[in-house]
């Protein structure tokens, strides 16, 4: 079973640069479930895609105009969506900010 250790630290946990303005850090998982912090920068743009993965993703900070399916919302701090599996999703950065995102099962490609 892979997983992470019981107790992250923000300060400690490495910082991944994956482009176009986004950072990415994983702060727990198991084989059962996954969750990132992805920072992006004003405009930065998180591509329409689909995956196997149900995904929930809590705004942090920022606004972010985030499409579901042919849905599109403006959302920002405090504010979440969800994802089934093979759902079309993406999220244009409106304001620089923080996403937090929750996968199950846990994003082998992010290892």
């Amino acid at each position: 079973m892979t997983h992470s250790e019981a107790f992250i630290y923000g300060d400690k946990q490495p910082i991944e640069d994956i482009g176009n303005g986004m950072k990415r850090q994983l702060m727990g998982y198991n084989d059962q479930i996954m969750m990132a912090k992805i920072w992006f920068d004003d405009n930065a743009i998180g591509y329409v895609h689909a995956h196997m993965h149900s995904q929930v993703t809590y705004i942090e900070s920022g606004e972010f105009e985030v499409q579901v399916g042919e849905e599109k919302q403006l959302l920002k701090a405090g504010d979440c969506f969800f994802m089934l599996p093979h759902a079309d999703h993406g999220a244009v950065c409106k304001k620089a900010g923080i996403l937090i995102d929750v996968f199950s099962p846990l994003r082998e490609d992010f290892l």
